[in-house]
């Protein structure tokens, strides 16, 4: 590889922190739905489904901690 330059892809969400415990969620296509429309709702830059799924759940949490 003479002078080959190495392009690293953008990564799309919040910068990987080391941190935290990876989760797998199955959703069914209704709930999906209604989170992109969610999404959709949003001020751009709209957040991706992992993002929208961490601030779905805070907010369900402070909503649940009142």
């Amino acid at each position: 590889m003479d002078n080959a330059k190495l392009i690293s892809k953008k990564r799309r969400g919040p910068a990987a922190t080391g941190k935290g415990e990876p989760i797998v969620v199955r959703m069914q296509p209704d709930s999906l739905a209604a989170l992109d429309a969610w999404i959709g709702k949003q001020n751009p830059p709209y957040p991706s489904r992992p993002e929208a799924i961490r601030r779905l759940v805070e907010l369900g949490l402070r909503a649940h901690g009142k």
